[in-house]
């Protein structure tokens, strides 16, 4: 792997981390805003449950590609 494919994958796992932070930020601001539509008012857990979801995964892959990334960097260096 090149070192501007690592630093690529590197920004792009940091991407997905900080999406995912983002995620738990925005929720709280846009669920109001949700609760207003009625269709969404009886099924509102499911989608709390949903969005967070979202978030949990969006920082787990985050984290396992700037492992991957790491470890590729490293086998990279190693003579």
């Amino acid at each position: 792997m090149t070192k501007d494919k690592i630093t690529l994958q590197f920004i792009w796992g940091i991407a997905l981390f900080l999406a995912g932070i983002g995620m738990f930020f925005r929720i709280p601001e846009l669920m109001p805003q949700i609760k207003a539509i009625p269709q969404f008012a009886d099924v509102i857990g499911f989608i709390y449950f949903c969005l967070y979801l979202l978030g949990i995964l969006l920082i787990g892959g985050g984290i396992k590609k700037l492992a991957n990334t790491y470890k590729k960097y490293t086998e990279m260096r190693s003579p």
